[in-house]
């Protein structure tokens, strides 16, 4: 009989003990042991040389109420709010009907009766869900179809569905990069994206560096030291989904061209609003595949679907259905997702008025915003985040719009830097002028207050 097997006495405990050593070169070691309490107070006497941290298991509650009571006092604290109703401008939450300002459906296609007629008829012919992954039996032609139909509509050879932006960002790094590889990143970037390279860090041996936001000058230095990189893989978001801005992306392609490396983009706040027909960062600034090799967009933002998809080369896309984790190990989306989605591309392509009208609903809002004397950020997005500073402050100010029937969520860390509290204002193509008027009305008034 092992130790795990022998029999408490009445007189013994079983102590979980974590042994911390006093030389930094050695990881704590965790150990259970069968000892009477006399000689637990003499092992925790007793031991000069090792700091010794102990628990009992059962406190676990305690522990986490501690937690969460110091995120309430430090105003990091965070509600779900509870929706009824389709998502749109008018929405009803918690409720009551506020005028929302906060979704990321850039295009006000989230309720859009023709995806909604679309989703209905891929139920009648596929049923609900998928089954399985889409290696084995959860590969229908609705997602093929759609897959074809991002490849075109992107300008690439192929196109790869995921179920979630997060996880199309971790299958890619975990695809492409391994032991003596390095991945950059904007300090900036999304959680996915930096997840993704701190995962394969632990799991693969590559390595991580960051660079400030849109330092192109320290990330040439940190390419130009990287020259025993077997692979060097440049990770950024298009549009920054905090700050609004975008990403230099020309000057990024220049980058990889010059160090030998491959850029990636998440462009999952530009797809279907940046460009002439929506197709995003790439059509914007002329992007060919080569200049861009790695595409990702997601599906539930502007398109109003759900879902995410990276588009590239034929070599690319096959690499990720061979060796994407995140793909492999995943059921599928359900099929009428994806042909909800293919309604969703051509309503976003034939209805070009949805991103016009956007723009004036951004040039409305920051020419207002200025002359109440907010601290807007440099954006020319639907992404128009009010920077405010303290953590209390802004979700003060976030509270005091809503009781205004106004609804603009506070942002703060860790999604933001410390001391960048926010309150993020997203824009929609179904805000009307009086919609922002209104918005800009409450926020003169919190202002005011806040301010006091």
């Amino acid at each position: 009989m092992d130790g795990s097997q022998r029999p408490q006495s009445s007189n013994s405990i079983l102590l979980p003990i974590v042994f911390t050593s006093t030389y930094p070169s050695e990881a704590p070691s965790l150990y259970s042991l069968d000892i009477s309490l006399t000689q637990a107070a003499t092992t925790l006497e007793n031991n000069p040389l090792r700091k010794i941290r102990y628990t009992t298991m059962n406190h676990l509650d305690d522990i986490l109420k501690k937690d969460l009571h110091r995120l309430k006092k430090q105003s990091l604290y965070r509600q779900r709010k509870i929706t009824d109703g389709p998502q749109q401008v008018h929405l009803q939450s918690n409720g009551r009907k506020v005028l929302s300002f906060c979704s990321n459906d850039y295009l006000g296609l989230a309720n859009h009766p023709e995806i909604a007629k679309a989703l209905k008829q891929g139920i009648d012919t596929y049923g609900v869900g998928s089954g399985s992954a889409h290696l084995v039996s959860g590969h229908s032609r609705a997602h093929h179809e759609l897959e074809e139909a991002l490849a075109e509509y992107t300008g690439r050879n192929r196109a790869v569905l995921f179920s979630t932006g997060y996880m199309a960002n971790l299958g890619i790094v975990n695809a492409l990069m391994g032991k003596g590889d390095t991945v950059f990143q904007d300090k900036l970037n999304h959680a996915s994206l930096i997840d993704a390279a701190l995962l394969s860090s632990s799991l693969s041996g590559s390595q991580l560096k960051r660079y400030s936001h849109n330092d192109l000058n320290f990330l040439a230095k940190q390419l130009t030291k990287s020259t025993s990189s077997s692979r060097k893989l440049i990770m950024s978001d298009a549009v920054f989904s905090m700050d609004g801005d975008l990403a230099p992306v020309n000057q990024l392609s220049e980058l990889c061209s010059q160090h030998e490396a491959w850029l990636m983009l998440d462009d999952a706040h530009g797809f279907g609003v940046l460009g002439e027909t929506g197709a995003g960062i790439a059509e914007k600034y002329s992007l060919a595949q080569e200049q861009l090799p790695i595409y990702m967009a997601t599906l539930g933002k502007a398109m109003g679907v759900f879902g995410a998809f990276v588009a590239g080369s034929d070599a690319l896309i096959e690499t990720l259905i061979q060796k994407s984790r995140a793909y492999i190990y995943t059921t599928a989306m359900p099929p009428a997702l994806a042909q909800a989605t293919l309604m969703s591309l051509k309503i976003s392509q034939s209805e070009t008025w949805r991103r016009e009208k956007l723009k004036q609903l951004i040039k409305q809002f920051r020419i207002g915003a200025e002359q109440l004397g907010l601290s807007l950020m440099d954006s020319q997005t639907a992404i128009q985040p009010i920077l405010v500073g303290d953590n209390e402050t802004a979700l003060k100010m976030s509270q005091m719009l809503e009781e205004q029937g106004v609804l603009v969520t506070a942002i703060r860390p860790p999604t933001v830097p410390k001391n960048t509290a926010r309150l993020r204002v997203t824009l929609c193509a179904e805000h009307e002028e009086k919609d922002v008027e209104r918005l800009l009305s409450a926020l003169e008034k919190v202002h005011r207050l806040a301010m006091v």
